[in-house]
């Protein structure tokens, strides 16, 4: 770096020449007049974005170049199969126990046919034709005969019951979260068990029928009504009005459940009215009616507490 004094009144001036930076700057900005710093944002070999002679063909991203590996492809496909293998083995064994696929045919109702079932539950006495009907060895859907078994009627009912224990819970100034979650865990846990154990007692008893875990449900599941029933008279009318509601709800609720099961765990001859005969024929009268007599005991053991 050169510098230059010159003399003035008040001392000497500095005057600074920089010849030599000059020339580099006029280079630089001969070669790209508004960039300051370089490119570092991608790797050596390949031109930056906007820069001139720029190869596109060149700009190659990482995944492009596995996705192109005819291995990376057939990886890919292998695990696309195995998965969709996993999840059909997966459906195939939980719809043994469960069949999910069906679920849709058990809320296939209307609200006719809600209403006309409602009243069956709580007047069965009339009805005389109980067979459920077919169409090419399939059962046609709830809203299309009444006496099909649903899923929805039992759903509503079990909600509503919580509803309504909530509300006599809140008359008793008793009303908690939490016995209202442990009257609804409690509820719970006594139609598991109900079901379960008409499972076990079909298989001890090896009755052949086409009785399925859903069905079972849906039957339990419709004691929920006379609950509903007995417990708001109870709110109404007292522990008078609740006995003689229950007392109606639990006959209509047995009565229900030996018309609708005996044409499913009985012979075709007891379905008919025939006399039933023989060991194996007396094991399902027997637990037809045990069936048919705990909806009665499950429904006045889950609704007592509630109204006092």
């Amino acid at each position: 770096m050169e510098m230059d004094y010159t003399a003035t009144q008040s001392g000497f001036r500095q005057r600074k020449l920089y010849p030599k930076m000059r020339m580099r700057n006029t280079t630089m900005d001969g070669a790209n007049s508004g960039q300051l710093f370089d490119d570092t944002s991608v790797p050596p070999g390949v031109q930056a974005a906007g820069s001139p002679g720029q190869d596109v063909g060149a700009m190659a991203y990482p995944g492009q170049t596995l996705l192109s590996d005819p291995m990376s492809n057939l990886a890919v496909a292998y695990g696309s199969s195995l998965a969709s293998h996993g999840k059909d083995l997966v459906d195939k064994n939980l719809d043994r126990f469960l069949p999910i696929s069906k679920l849709k045919y058990y809320f296939a109702v209307d609200t006719l046919y809600v209403g006309k079932k409602l009243g069956l539950l709580v007047f069965p006495y009339m009805h005389q034709n109980w067979e459920v009907s077919y169409q090419q060895d399939t059962p046609v859907a709830p809203r299309f005969d009444i006496n099909a078994p649903d899923l929805y009627i039992p759903a509503m009912g079990f909600i509503t019951y919580i509803l309504v224990a909530g509300l006599a819970f809140g008359t008793q100034n008793r009303f908690s979260p939490e016995i209202l979650g442990m009257q609804a865990s409690s509820t719970l846990v006594w139609l598991i068990m109900e079901v379960l154990a008409v499972l076990l007692s079909l298989y001890l008893v090896t009755v052949n029928t086409d009785l399925t875990t859903i069905d079972l449900v849906a039957f339990s599941g419709y004691k929920y009504v006379g609950m509903i029933v007995g417990v708001v008279a109870g709110l109404l009318f007292g522990p008078t009005g609740y006995y003689l509601a229950m007392l109606w709800c639990c006959i209509s609720i047995f009565v229900f459940m030996i018309r609708t099961l005996r044409l499913k765990l009985l012979s075709e001859a007891a379905a008919q009215g025939v006399l039933v005969r023989g060991a194996r024929n007396q094991l399902r009268m027997y637990l037809t009616m045990s069936i048919a007599a705990a909806q009665p005991v499950f429904m006045y053991w889950s609704t007592y507490h509630l109204v006092r």
